[in-house]
């Protein structure tokens, strides 16, 4: 026998208003898709943790590709605009601490947004597809070209080595958020800190600079930089 879903709501919906009915479907979609991914997702399940009829669903949504695609459209949206909002700033290392940072803060509580936008059992091809991968090639476009403002106030680096550079950010934010699934009691701040601290052992002249002209301290609450993802798969 198969174990059910946990309910989002203890309780059933009847009375309740629309919009907020809305709100408590596309939360146990986002949950549901995010343990599961689109192709063993079930709105089954989503009725079940939602406390709602499986029509419903259908009523709301219209289909399950549907209701897929509204919620990676709102995990999407938040990232974008997380790390977008976080491209002001200085181009030294404290750069990648800020740009985490904002990436941790969109994901708090919500790191199934993540598992959403690199989504690897989607369709080869399609609207779920393409919504996807638009996503991602913002968001790596935006982590280029940080890399890129880094590297170049250095005269000794080759054209490739950018590539290089910018494909090890992309792993690194990506462990990092795969680390933070295993370690869910990690608060948004503590793993800001935490990488922090990691980059102030490793890379200790580059920090001593970065932190002696205020760069991370500056934008507290603010943070600036650019997101590592890869363009149109899942990041190494």
């Amino acid at each position: 026998m198969s174990k059910q879903p946990r309910t989002t709501q203890g309780v059933g919906t009847k009375g309740m208003p629309r919009k907020d009915r809305e709100r408590l479907i596309l939360e146990a979609a986002a949950e549901e898709f995010g343990a599961k991914g689109y192709a063993r997702g079930s709105t089954a399940h989503v009725a079940a943790r939602a406390g709602i009829t499986k029509p419903m669903i259908y009523e709301y949504f219209g289909s399950k590709d549907s209701l897929y695609l509204t919620c990676l459209d709102q995990a999407g949206a938040r990232l974008v605009e997380a790390v977008g909002s976080a491209q002001r700033g200085r181009s030294d290392l404290s750069r990648a601490v800020r740009t985490l940072e904002a990436v941790f803060r969109a994901l708090e509580s919500r790191l199934h947004d993540w598992e959403l936008v690199y989504d690897g059992t989607l369709p080869a091809e399609g609207p779920l597809h393409d919504a996807a991968a638009v996503y991602r090639r913002e968001l790596n476009r935006m982590g280029a070209v940080g890399v890129s403002e880094f590297l170049h106030t250095s005269p000794a680096v080759e054209p490739l080595d950018a590539d290089l550079v910018t494909h090890l950010w992309y792993g690194t934010v990506s462990a990092a958020v795969a680390w933070w699934r295993h370690h869910p009691e990690q608060t948004a701040d503590e793993m800001a800190a935490r990488f922090e601290r990691i980059v102030a052992v490793l890379c200790p002249d580059l920090w001593a600079t970065s932190d002696a002209t205020g760069g991370v301290s500056e934008m507290q609450g603010e943070p600036s930089g650019v997101p590592g993802v890869s363009s149109d798969n899942r990041p190494a």
